[in-house]
């Protein structure tokens, strides 16, 4: 454990822990800014969570501290002795643009030490390759993440479903899904989070469909109906969030997927054979 990343000690003490929206909320944050937060008051992590500190106090002791400064000791124990430079330092020197795309750097930087460890991507890429048909779920926000996903997915893989739409007929697609042999799902789930989503998941749990989960956090709402969830983080620093992470985390899980289907080198080859003589490309 202490070769690991501050974020990555973080996401283990929250690891298994029953927490309220709130104290998600707290515990992303603390994740997001993990260099700096031993060394925060708890007034100073609930104005960075959005919380008040008495909401603080109780993140702490659900998480087994007599309060909020015994969970500050611990941290220090197990982080740099030191805050992480150039996580939030000097940022009076950028303009909001720069900021935002500073924020999406670090949220990569995340996703690479979470990467560090390929047993959830690899494990994820074997059930959606044997998942015939394999539906991709995302709304609203989510809805471009799985588009992009289910459209690369379907030059290697026979059969992709993409459920980008809700309403009453969101079930009926996924009970279709099921019928034809769906073994799991794949789903995108970024803020803010449509109930819709979680109402589907619990469902397709219920017709025994393994889900598979992209979402901002590990305490995000869909959390509870994951099988498998692998955390992105967003970036907030504009007025709508930037999902360059969760977007790359897709992209690694399309990887991941080509290692399990023995086929799909041979489909893009058969791919780019068509498309040269259909003329598809200007290249």
């Amino acid at each position: 454990m202490s070769g690991s990343s501050p974020a990555a000690r973080l996401q283990q003490l929250f690891e298994g822990r029953r927490l309220t929206p709130t104290q998600r909320r707290i515990a992303h944050s603390m994740v997001r800014r993990a260099g700096d937060v031993p060394f925060l008051s708890s007034v100073e992590l609930a104005e960075l969570a959005g919380v008040s500190q008495p909401s603080v106090t109780r993140f702490a002791v659900a998480l087994g501290f007599d309060g909020y400064p015994a969970l500050r000791k611990h941290l220090r124990e197990v982080a740099p002795t030191e805050p992480v430079a150039g996580d939030g330092a000097g940022d009076d020197t950028y303009n909001e643009y720069q900021q935002a795309v500073l924020g999406e750097i670090e949220n990569l930087r995340h996703l690479a030490e979470l990467l560090a460890d390929p047993a959830p991507v690899e494990r994820a890429g074997r059930l959606l390759a044997a998942s015939r048909p394999l539906p991709v779920l995302g709304l609203r926000a989510a809805s471009s993440q799985a588009r992009g996903f289910g459209y690369f997915a379907a030059k290697v893989h026979p059969d992709v479903r993409v459920l980008d739409e809700g309403g009453s007929m969101l079930r009926d697609r996924i009970d279709a899904a099921r019928r034809a042999g769906a073994s799991a799902l794949i789903c995108f789930a970024l803020p803010r989070h449509p109930r819709e989503v979680v109402d589907a998941l619990a469902y397709a749990q219920e017709q025994g469909i393994t889900v598979v989960s992209v979402a901002d956090s590990a305490f995000a709402p869909v959390a509870k109906h994951s099988d498998l969830l692998i955390p992105a983080a967003v970036g907030t620093g504009l007025a709508f969030d930037t999902a360059c992470a969760p977007m790359l985390l897709g992209r690694v899980l399309l990887e991941a997927m080509c290692d399990a289907l023995p086929d799909a080198q041979a489909r893009l080859e058969e791919f780019d054979a068509r498309a040269a003589v259909r003329g598809l490309f200007v290249e």
